[in-house]
């Protein structure tokens, strides 16, 4: 990690969650912070109570829909005008439901793909390039351990995620001699409100292993970043589910489907 000049860090979905989480740390560091995200009122109190604390950094707030086609180039757009140099990206906004995929409306499996894979790909691309000439800079784009696991009702969400890492692991190689690092993080469960779990619940998860605190992951996730590691996957547990999932037969898929779908 750079430690002579402040650096920059763009965060996607900085309003709250995993991504406020982000913030926060990176914050601490010393880092100034482009926080991006389509919660307005969140995202400026966010921003407050961090400028607030650290009043020698700065801290932007932009309020864009990452979802609309054009996002990317705005964001990038906005850099340049606000003379915004970006050391740090991570890509971090998604969304979730619980649903198959035949069950979900075309304008849903658009924001799944337009979010999670235009945007992702075009704002790599815009400030991986721009990291590239200046031979330096990190990335950390935020799949999610359902992307080996093809299982009824997270068909979307398990899919773009795949494409993430895929596309991850790929710019980590193309970048690597250029000084650009590129890191995708696979999470498993982690208590935030993403997946709709109540806050007793998510609470009740960490206590007992079940889910990862933010605090805990993105201390982890961020470590592997600026140590340009390709990959994090969050505990043991976690790395295990995957190989157990992924010889699950159908006919035990269908019981998932049949037991926490049907029934909506």
């Amino acid at each position: 990690m750079q430690s002579d000049v402040a650096m920059t860090a763009l965060v996607t979905g900085a309003s709250s969650g995993i991504g406020l989480e982000f913030c926060r740390q990176l914050a601490a560091m010393g880092i100034n912070l482009l926080m991006v995200s389509n919660q307005m009122q969140e995202l400026a109190s966010a921003r407050d109570a961090l400028a607030a604390k650290y009043p020698n950094q700065r801290f932007w707030a932009h309020y864009k829909d990452l979802a609309h086609p054009d996002a990317a180039d705005e964001v990038y757009a906005y850099c340049e005008q606000n003379g915004i140099v970006v050391d740090i990206l991570i890509n971090n906004a998604g969304i979730f439901s619980f649903k198959t995929i035949a069950d979900t409306t075309p304008d849903r499996l658009n924001l799944f793909i337009d979010l999670h894979m235009r945007t992702v790909t075009l704002l790599c691309h815009r400030f991986g390039n721009d990291m590239k000439r200046r031979g330096t800079g990190y990335i950390l784009n935020m799949s999610s351990m359902s992307c080996w696991m093809p299982m009824p009702g997270i068909g979307m969400y398990a899919a773009t995620k795949a494409y993430i890492r895929v596309f991850s692991r790929t710019l980590a190689l193309e970048l690597k001699e250029s000084g650009v690092g590129v890191t995708v993080a696979c999470p498993g469960g982690i208590a935030t409100d993403l997946f709709g779990l109540p806050r007793n619940l998510q609470r009740l998860g960490v206590r007992v292993g079940a889910l990862a605190s933010p605090e805990r992951f993105v201390r982890n996730a961020l470590k592997r970043m600026f140590n340009r590691k390709k990959q994090y996957i969050n505990g043991f547990i976690n790395r295990l589910a995957i190989v157990t999932v992924s010889i699950l037969p159908d006919r035990i898929r269908l019981i998932v489907k049949h037991k926490m779908l049907d029934k909506q």
